[in-house]
């Protein structure tokens, strides 16, 4: 029980010190201080630590288990103590250095005074940690017995009772009954839906429909990326090269400069998706019988050529070099120019729910079966008929066109294309938004999309530690929810151990995904 205690409080204080780092405090200060009013940011960002302390009593008793009242509060006040002293330790200390006149900017950028004013509350170090402190413990000893409390019978029994209650009130509704029972009124449903998508770019600014553009794209690349890693298994750290090949490819045969080509933009899109599936191709074929780290490694290096020689001075009067490509030719159609924020917000649609069609269709083929054998053991599957080395090139094939398309896309809209657009870091946070949607999970996807590539639009305030916030966000999704955001049925049960099965009762598992 001490051990649980002292290593939850260790571990959750360090998520507060993170969360102090990254500037969250005082960004959820701003944020409540908007909401109900207040004078100042100290409610909020005292909110942020006090939620993450109660965190850390509920998990201290969580991994102990069923204890009495007193045991839980002590063992509350175990992990306390251990945040307390951490979090009071970090306070003291960048109060005495920001009192004695260091500017913690220089390494921080998110420490500023008034930062600091917010844990201290004005006091001197010393007392700023005891405070500190006093919170941690009381937070984390009020989380152990919301915990306990939770865990009792009548608790967990009037909860149930609650949820069931709230299904039954929703299925009784005379909407829903009638959306339920009636396939007319569910595609009437779906058509009400559809339409408030294709009116949402027209009711939004440009910003917002660049933004939102670019986390579509971003859709298209993950789906791309979740055939390959998701679905076959394959870990491919190189995949912003397909994507580059496609941006290159409507670039160089659309736009005056470098050869003055100026091809149609709906003749250059196929090309862009046939050059980049071969692009695939050619990759998978001399790593076939290569698995794990030693595959990631050669698609990285494979990535990594690509990029240099888009930039080399050598290939300058084929690829622009490191000036790039500008004036890439955008859309048309009846002569009406579609080369706006708008118009191409419906066209990234388009692409995205084409593109989900074709993975859904594929996953629940024999195609999908396959991949998905081959995912679990290449050995067993290929003991079982199943021909390894054409489904890894059709895998590669279709997940490079897909990043093709979204290349497409990308270069048309932006009007310009360049190296620097394409490094690795593409490829990485293709590879988390996979990871973190849920690996094999159309849905997950998309989820996956919205939280890296859209929460820091609407949190500019973290710009200057997304990289971090990636890197905490992967950790803590591996530890509390290892499956993703939104994860397939077959991955939920690979993550998490099945249920002790009673005698003679079925599992119930999605046929679409057996």
């Amino acid at each position: 029980m001490i051990r649980c205690g002292l290593r939850s409080g260790l571990v959750t204080s360090l998520v507060n010190i993170f969360a102090i780092l990254l500037g969250l405090t005082g960004l959820f200060g701003t944020l409540v201080r908007g909401w109900f009013r207040f004078s100042s940011d100290v409610p909020g960002a005292w909110l942020v630590l006090w939620l993450v302390a109660m965190w850390g009593g509920s998990m201290a008793l969580q991994q102990v288990g069923a204890l009495s009242w007193r045991r839980s509060a002590i063992l509350g006040a175990l992990a306390g103590v251990a945040h307390g002293v951490m979090l009071g330790a970090f306070v003291w200390l960048i109060s005495l250095l920001s009192g004695n006149g260091v500017d913690l900017r220089q390494w921080l950028t998110q420490l500023t005074p008034q930062a600091i004013r917010l844990l201290t509350l004005g006091n001197q170090p010393l007392a700023a940690a005891l405070v500190t402190a006093l919170v941690a413990v009381a937070a984390s000893i009020s989380g152990a017995l919301l915990k306990h409390a939770t865990q009792q019978p009548a608790w967990q029994q009037a909860r149930a009772s609650s949820r069931q209650a709230v299904r039954e009130r929703l299925a009784t509704l005379p909407l829903l009954q009638k959306i339920g029972g009636d396939k007319r009124a569910l595609q009437i449903a779906m058509l009400i839906g559809l339409g408030f998508v294709l009116l949402l770019p027209l009711l939004i600014g440009q910003y917002w429909n660049y933004t939102l553009g670019t986390v579509g794209i971003y859709v298209m690349l993950g789906l791309g990326l979740n055939i390959v890693v998701g679905l076959a298994g394959l870990l491919d750290l190189g995949y912003v090269a397909f994507f580059s090949i496609g941006a290159y490819t409507v670039a160089m045969l659309t736009a005056p400069q470098p050869h003055g080509i100026m091809m149609n933009f709906w003749l250059t899109l196929p090309i862009a998706i046939v050059l980049a599936s071969c692009a695939g191709i050619l990759l998978g074929i001399p790593v076939l019988r290569m698995r794990g780290d030693y595959l990631a490694i050669v698609t990285l290096g494979f990535g990594e050529i690509i990029r240099i020689l888009s930039k080399s001075d050598l290939l300058t009067g084929f690829t622009g070099g490191p000036r790039g490509i500008r004036a890439v030719g955008g859309p048309e159609l009846f002569g009406i120019n579609l080369n706006n924020e708008k118009f191409f917000m419906y066209f990234i649609l388009l692409g995205i729910i084409l593109v989900a069609v074709a993975t859904h269709r594929l996953q629940n083929s024999r195609v999908g079966r396959a991949w998905m054998a081959m995912r679990e053991d290449e050995d067993v599957a290929e003991a079982m008929g199943i021909n390894i080395l054409y489904y890894k090139l059709l895998a590669f094939a279709i997940g490079a066109g897909f990043a093709g398309l979204g290349g497409a896309i990308f270069a048309s809209r932006n009007r310009f294309t360049g190296p620097e657009d394409f490094t690795l870091l593409v490829s990485i946070n293709v590879l988390c938004l996979v990871i973190i949607g849920g690996m094999g999970s159309i849905p997950g996807v998309v989820m996956g999309a919205l939280v890296l590539k859209g929460l820091p639009e609407i949190l500019r305030q973290l710009d200057d530690y997304r990289m971090l916030a990636f890197g905490a966000l992967l950790v803590v999704m591996m530890i509390v929810r290892p499956e993703g955001l939104w994860p397939s049925a077959r991955r939920r049960i690979e993550l998490h151990e099945a249920p002790p099965e009673l005698p003679g009762s079925v599992i119930a598992v999605d046929p679409s995904e057996v």
